[in-house]
């Protein structure tokens, strides 16, 4: 099987590693992983801002980075999430209509991937660590995943999970939204530190790494030693090859 990262902004510019993680663990399967030179962002930022005619170049351009892909695979959901909605934004467009609905068909987040075309289950990852698991708005609302993260941590040998409390909070991101209103920001990611803090967890977990950057700065700042992990690098730590269960292909 070959799939295409598709790594996101943030990731790429700032957070490498989790990009190294994902093609870890998929190669590790038997997943060959192609990495399309021409990608760029995936536009949520400008369409999230209302600028969509300013977006249109930008999306077209991921659509024809990841045309030939069998499989397109994200490093965040929020982005995973937004490449999903170029349906909605060509619908009215023929030129680029059917490449959109195939580009939603064949797009799935790091774990949608594993847990829900693979079927895996066990990964052989080990951390042995009390972890919380920020779960990101996009990945959640927009995406409607809610389970395979939680269901893949479940198998990770070590681990001690602990839920965050108001779990369904947003961390005060948002990409331009912490920029536009910073004074809101500020307030719902000082609310979401408290809420990992209140876990006593050593390590945050999430899916998304923006999130991640704003709370794991907010804990730095304040003097916090809680370390920050993008669930690709949790299933990738410490891994024992004889625990992985067979990739079962279960959706075509």
């Amino acid at each position: 099987m070959k799939v295409s990262l598709f790594t996101s902004c943030v990731v790429d510019a700032l957070f490498p590693n989790v990009s190294i993680a994902i093609v870890e663990v998929l190669e590790r399967l038997g997943v060959e992983v192609l990495y399309p030179e021409s990608q760029v962002c995936c536009g949520q930022p400008t369409l999230n801002s209302g600028y969509k005619e300013e977006s249109r170049k930008v999306l077209i351009n991921q659509l024809n980075a990841f045309k030939d892909a069998d499989y397109v695979v994200g490093a965040a959901g929020s982005c995973t999430a937004s490449m999903r909605e170029y349906a909605t934004f060509f619908k009215d467009d023929p030129e680029y209509y059917e490449e959109a609905v195939k580009l939603h068909d064949k797009t799935y987040e790091f774990t949608q991937f594993l847990y829900h075309v693979l079927g895996m289950r066990d990964l052989g990852a080990t951390l042995n660590a009390k972890v919380t698991y920020h779960r990101s708005c996009h990945m959640t609302r927009l995406l409607g995943e809610k389970e395979s993260p939680f269901a893949l941590m479940n198998y990770v040998k070590g681990l001690e999970y602990v839920e965050l409390p108001h779990l369904e909070n947003c961390c005060g991101f948002g990409g331009t939204f912490s920029v536009k209103e910073p004074i809101i920001s500020n307030a719902m990611v000082t609310e979401k530190v408290q809420d990992v803090l209140a876990t006593e967890a050593e390590v945050l977990i999430s899916a998304d790494m923006a999130c991640l950057m704003n709370i794991g700065g907010k804990l730095n700042r304040e003097g916090h030693p809680i370390t920050i992990m993008h669930i690709a690098e949790v299933l990738n730590h410490e891994v024992d090859e004889s625990r992985i269960t067979q990739p079962n292909l279960v959706q075509v």
